[in-house]
């Protein structure tokens, strides 16, 4: 496993994210709202 993903390594670009979509998944993450109850899981966005 180390050898392949180091060989892929090797040959991939670095991949940068914009500031926009780094804030737009914070903020996501924030209104992002989960309840278990017994078997089942809601999510919530609260926006």
């Amino acid at each position: 496993m180390e050898k392949i993903y180091s060989e892929n390594l090797e040959r991939g670009t670095n991949i940068t994210a914009k500031p926009e979509t780094v804030q737009f998944l914070l903020g996501f993450s924030k209104s992002l709202h989960i309840v278990k109850y017994q078997n089942f899981r809601f999510e919530n966005n609260l926006n």
